[in-house]
């Protein structure tokens, strides 16, 4: 019985193990696409726009990251990084375009060049912010595909789900937010009370992971060493049992 005990046990614990495995991969693949974090999302408001820049060609360092501005976005300002030169690269617009405050535009910001001072090696990750003017569109979505280029090859972060497909099995999404609904005049609208009811460690965990995947590679980790330890302990338990029987 004892060896029964201990097989099932091990086999559990095992089996633990291997869900956390898992876990870890399939958090290792999210954490290694380019993604956006705005601090805002709210309508017709000024956003700070956090890039997520990981490891996108294999083992190869990069070397320029260029984000494509979606239409709706007339001009981003970029935050300067000491590890990055930027550029703005500028289109003219087959037609004037006519702004909210009367004035019209010919040109317009098209895309943002980062480029690297050093390679980014694959195994680092760094951080580009861009302040843009959101549109007033609530409900829609702004994607803004990315191009990573690295020493060898390179990774364009362009696709986009069409209409019914998961986003999720996209194999290079493009980064993108939604436009919410502005704040009201007291300055608690909904994008607002949906952030104030994160918790401090919530924040934390969202400021330095993508879509929450360290968080559920670290709790994957936590419950395989967990099996583990009892496996252990039922291993100590079914040894010591026969010792105390023949004492007595």
């Amino acid at each position: 019985m004892t060896t029964t005990f201990l097989r099932r046990t091990l086999t559990a614990a095992a089996a633990t193990g291997g869900a956390a495995v898992l876990i870890l991969t399939a958090a290792a693949g999210a954490s290694a696409h380019v993604g956006v974090k705005p601090d805002k999302t709210d309508a017709n408001s000024y956003a700070l726009l956090t890039f997520g820049i990981p490891h996108g060609c294999e083992e190869s360092g990069t070397i320029k990251v260029t984000i494509t501005l979606p239409a709706e976005l007339n001009d981003a300002q970029p935050t300067v990084n000491p590890n990055w030169t930027v550029e703005k690269v500028t289109e003219q617009l087959a037609e004037p375009k006519k702004l909210a405050d009367g004035s019209s535009i010919t040109k317009r910001t098209s895309q943002i060049v980062y480029t690297a001072k050093a390679p980014l090696e694959h195994e680092l990750r760094d951080a580009l912010v861009l302040s843009v003017k959101l549109p007033d569109a609530a409900g829609s979505t702004l994607y803004f595909p990315t191009l990573q280029s690295c020493e060898t090859g390179q990774t364009d972060w362009s696709e986009i789900a069409k209409d019914g497909q998961d986003p999720h099995s996209l194999k290079a999404p493009a980064p993108s937010i939604t436009i919410t609904e502005p704040a009201s005049a007291d300055g608690h609208g909904a994008a607002s009370a949906a952030h104030t009811t994160e918790t401090p460690a919530t924040e934390q965990a969202a400021a330095v992971t993508d879509s929450g995947a360290d968080a559920r590679s670290w709790a994957g980790l936590a419950a395989g060493l967990g099996g583990l330890a009892l496996g252990g302990v039922a291993f100590a338990r079914s040894g010591s049992k026969p010792r105390q029987d023949s004492a007595t």
